[in-house]
């Protein structure tokens, strides 16, 4: 299994944020908040920017919003309550719902737009797959076994989404299907892979 993103650069990138995160306590911005508006962001955006087909633009803000999330879990780190379990259900449960609104968006403009059944049923099963890795590691997890494996993590596939959303914006036509393609597959493969390790246990 390839080695998730998240993991390998969360050293390096928490080092370089935290004197922000240090800065945005002191002015009152707590982590929820933080959370709360990255995620109402980002769902605005994708679903403004990108059934209107303005995707390079939209790829640029929902991005600009999205780096909220390297930057709640540092301060809930170093705020003095330290993290909460409601701090936690609220950051997965905006997640996914930042995840489901960009293909949402996706979806809609190719479904009234462009008529492209192939891009819209590749939308779909993104949106399934992206919704169905968190749920099995969460329900994993409740039964007492660590699910926190697979070849695409969130950053990955956002990560992939917002590449090819921003070069189709850019004029690159079959960058969507291509991207959308690959999250598909990744996304079977990495439910495959969660399962496979609950089966084992």
């Amino acid at each position: 299994m390839c080695p998730m993103i998240a993991n390998r650069l969360k050293a390096p990138v928490t080092l370089a944020i935290t004197p922000l995160c240090r800065f945005l306590l002191r002015v009152g911005v707590t982590p929820n908040v933080l959370t709360v508006f990255g995620a109402l962001g980002t769902v605005m955006a994708a679903l403004y920017f990108f059934p209107n087909g303005q995707f390079f633009v939209g790829t640029l803000v929902v991005s600009l919003f999205a780096l909220s999330d390297l930057f709640d879990g540092t301060l809930a780190r170093l705020s003095e309550s330290g993290s909460t379990k409601w701090g936690a259900l609220i950051d997965s449960t905006l997640d996914r719902l930042t995840d489901a609104s960009i293909c949402a968006g996706i979806l809609i403009y190719f479904n009234q737009e462009q008529g492209n059944s192939f891009t819209v049923l590749m939308s779909l099963i993104v949106l399934i797959t992206g919704s169905l890795i968190p749920y099995i590691r969460a329900r994993a997890e409740s039964l007492g076994i660590d699910c926190s494996v697979g070849i695409a993590e969130r950053a990955e596939r956002l990560i992939v989404l917002l590449v090819a959303t921003g070069l189709y914006g850019l004029g690159v036509s079959a960058a969507i299907d291509i991207g959308l393609s690959l999250l598909s597959v990744l996304g079977v493969i990495t439910i495959a892979q969660r399962l496979r390790v609950v089966a084992r246990n």
